[in-house]
C-alpha cells in the first residue's frame, strides 16, 4: 500500500443535501424506509420461524432472503442517517472497509439466494412430483449454506483486493456509502485494473445466473400455459412473477451501477441507481412476497 493510501484515516461520503432542512428531510425519509424494512422483514422472519406450517423450502429461502435484506439495509442506511443528522460526511477507514465488506457480503448472498429461489419455483411448477426429493430439508440447508459461504468468500476477496490498491486521489467518495466503483476511482490509474478485471469476471458470473433465471422462467411459463384452468394460471403466476420482478430490479440496477461507462456517469445518477439496488429492494421485498402469499 502506498503512503498516500496508508495515511488516510477516514473517507468523506457524498451528502444527499447541503442545506440543514434537506438534511433533516433525508434523515426522516431514510428513517421511515429503514423502519419499514425492519418491520416487514422482521415480521416475515418471526412468522416463518414460529409457524410450523411455513417450514417449507419456499419459506425457508424467504426467511434467509429477509435476513440478507435486513443486513444490507442496516449496513448503509443508519450511517447515512447519522451523517445527515449530525451534519457530517466522515466515515473512518475501518468503518469504510467494514461497510463495503458487509454490503458486498449481504448483496452477493441475496443474489445467490434469488438464484436458488428461481430453482425452487422451477421444480415446484415443472417437476412437482419430485419436489420433496429435489428440495428436501437437507438439500435446502446445503443450498442456503452454500449461498452464505459463497457470499462471504466473494466479499472477502473483493474487499481485500480493493483496499490493497494504492489510493492517489484523495478520500472523497462520490456515494452515500462505501462502494467498490467509487473506491476504485480514488486508486492510482494503473492500479485499479486488477479489481476492475475481477468486477468483469463477477459480472460474467452474474450474467450466467441471469441466463439461468431466464431459462428457468421460460420452462415455467411453458408449463403454466399447459395448465388448463385459469385458477392454476393465476396461482402459478402469483408465485413466480414477484420473484421475477425482484430479480430484474436487482440485476439491472446492480449491473448498471458497476459496469456503466464514465461518459454516462454523474453524481445524481450514481446515487439514484445505488439507492434503487441497495435501499429500495430490502424495503419493498417484504411487501411483494407478503402480497403474493
Amino acid at each position: 500500500m502506498s503512503n498516500s493510501s496508508s495515511s488516510i484515516i477516514q473517507f468523506l461520503l457524498l451528502p444527499f443535501a447541503d442545506t440543514r432542512e434537506l438534511q433533516l428531510l433525508h434523515f426522516w425519509l431514510f428513517l421511515g424506509i429503514y423502519l419499514a424494512a425492519l418491520l416487514g422483514n422482521g415480521l416475515i422472519i418471526i412468522t416463518i420461524a414460529c409457524d410450523h406450517h411455513l417450514h417449507t423450502p419456499m419459506y425457508f429461502f424467504l426467511l434467509n432472503l429477509s435476513l440478507t435484506d435486513l443486513g444490507c439495509i442496516s449496513t448503509t442506511v443508519p450511517k447515512s442517517m447519522a451523517n445527515s443528522l449530525w451534519d457530517t460526511r466522515a466515515i473512518s477507514y475501518t468503518g469504510c472497509v467494514a461497510q463495503l465488506f458487509f454490503f458486498v457480503f449481504f448483496m452477493t448472498t441475496e443474489f445467490f439466494l434469488l438464484t436458488v429461489i428461481s430453482y425452487d419455483c422451477y421444480v415446484a411448477i415443472c417437476h412437482p412430483l419430485h419436489y420433496g426429493t429435489l428440495l428436501s430439508s437437507r438439500a435446502c440447508v446445503h443450498m442456503a449454506a452454500a449461498a452464505w459461504a459463497s457470499g462471504f468468500l466473494y466479499s472477502l476477496l473483493h474487499t481485500a483486493n480493493t483496499f490493497s490498491l494504492p489510493l492517489c486521489h484523495g478520500n472523497a467518495v462520490d456515494q452515500f456509502f462505501c462502494e467498490i466503483p467509487q473506491i476504485l476511482r480514488l486508486s492510482c490509474s494503473d492500479a485499479y485494473l486488477r479489481e476492475t478485471g475481477l468486477s468483469v469476471v463477477s459480472a460474467c458470473l452474474g450474467l450466467g445466473c441471469f441466463v439461468f433465471f431466464v431459462v428457468s422462467y421460460v420452462q415455467i411459463f411453458r408449463a403454466v400455459l399447459r395448465i388448463p384452468s385459469q385458477q392454476g394460471h393465476h396461482k402459478a403466476f402469483s408465485t413466480c412473477l414477484p420473484h421475477l420482478a425482484v430479480v430484474s430490479l436487482f440485476l439491472i440496477t446492480a449491473i448498471f451501477a458497476y459496469l456503466k461507462t464514465p461518459s454516462i456517469s454523474s453524481l445524481f445518477l450514481d446515487m439514484v441507481v445505488s439507492f434503487l439496488y441497495s435501499v429500495f429492494p430490502p424495503a419493498l421485498n417484504p411487501l411483494i412476497y407478503s402480497m403474493r402469499n
